[in-house]
């Protein structure tokens, strides 16, 4: 669809509801809003399509009839189609408290409308940037609802076996330079025995560096771009001709979700400050493009030891809809580079 046709359907949506004689101005603060889209479920079906393992994310439309079945079903977010495992349903959910309830009579529409077309139901649950999905089976009753913690959620968290998930480190040391000659000195000032200089510089190196500060030649672009979802440290070091700026990954940095890694990329590109307009994001043909391949490119930066670490997470209990000879889960998990000593290669269950 093209954005002239988004535009169009999105006022006549506008105009659907509101009608013709409604204020102008009041129409275009409608389009607006529903130009911003569903921040939670438009970033969620970002992710997927960007993971790459998704063959289609379809929002359902929640307008129903007759009236009545409202109080019977109640139509999920999201349908989804994964190279694996068949058609899902989603029900999407952004909170900010490590617990996820469910009344009863919500949670019977779900199973309804989910029995009625005969697809697994799951929930997708965003807290504090980290996104998890799994069954709704394993929802919880307490005295009145339905809960699941997030740490819970977590553990079932089916997001790696279908979406392509996984969690990855930038090797210690791997980051950019930027070598400096220093070509005249603009001022020197003395404080209190602190010295502070001004200089007039010219870059004349720049280059990337790998696993142990090692310099590096011929990274591949995509491996390079991994370098903006991290947040690296500044390191300088000054000789009489030159200051060299180094920023680089540290030993006590933690691990990233490959989910949390695309809102990086796209930030890339925004003023500060701005914030990512995810129904965009989804109608544009690539979601970020500035990184063809997200699995790829890791997969080389193991290789070119940019990363020296990824892990696939495999849920506690594997959902019965997902036939386990249908996933590839042999060999090393978690995945680490030649360099890495045993004893940190930890476990990804």
């Amino acid at each position: 669809m093209s954005g002239t046709d988004d535009s169009d359907r999105l006022i006549q949506e506008v105009l659907s509801e509101l009608g013709w004689d409604e204020d102008p101005k009041t129409i275009a603060n409608k389009v607006r809003q529903l130009d911003q889209g569903l921040p939670a479920e438009d970033e969620f079906t970002a992710i997927c399509s960007w993971l790459g393992r998704a063959r289609l994310v379809h929002k359902l439309d929640q307008h129903q009839a007759p009236v009545a079945s409202r109080f019977l079903y109640q139509v999920p977010d999201l349908l989804a189609e994964f190279e694996h495992g068949g058609p899902v349903l989603i029900e999407v959910k952004s909170k900010t408290k490590p617990k996820l309830s469910f009344t009863p009579r919500y949670l019977d529409r779900l199973h309804a409308y989910a029995q009625l077309v005969n697809m697994p139901l799951l929930i997708a649950w965003k807290l504090h940037g980290i996104w998890v999905l799994f069954e709704v089976k394993h929802l919880t009753k307490a005295k009145k609802n339905f809960n699941i913690t997030f740490g819970d959620a977590m553990k079932e968290n089916l997001l790696g076996i279908l979406a392509g998930d996984v969690s990855y480190k930038i090797a210690s040391g791997a980051g950019l330079r930027f070598r400096c000659r220093k070509e005249e000195l603009v001022s020197r000032r003395e404080t209190d025995g602190t010295v502070t200089e001004q200089w007039q510089m010219r870059i004349d190196e720049v280059g990337f560096m790998i696993s142990g500060g090692r310099p590096a030649e011929h990274l591949d672009p995509d491996v390079t771009t991994l370098f903006t979802t991290w947040d690296l440290s500044e390191e300088q070091s000054h000789s009489d001709t030159h200051i060299e700026l180094r920023f680089v990954a540290g030993d006590d940095d933690g691990m990233m979700f490959g989910h949390m890694a695309l809102t990086h990329l796209l930030h890339w590109h925004l003023p500060q400050g701005a914030t990512i307009n995810w129904r965009h994001a989804i109608r544009r043909d690539a979601v970020v493009s500035n990184m063809t391949n997200f699995g790829r490119a890791l997969e080389r930066a193991l290789e070119q030891k940019v990363v020296h670490l990824i892990l696939h997470q495999q849920p506690h209990t594997w959902p019965s809809f997902l036939p386990r000879e249908e996933v590839n889960t042999t060999g090393p998990s978690p995945r680490a580079d030649q360099d890495t000593p045993a004893e940190q290669q930890g476990s990804a269950s």
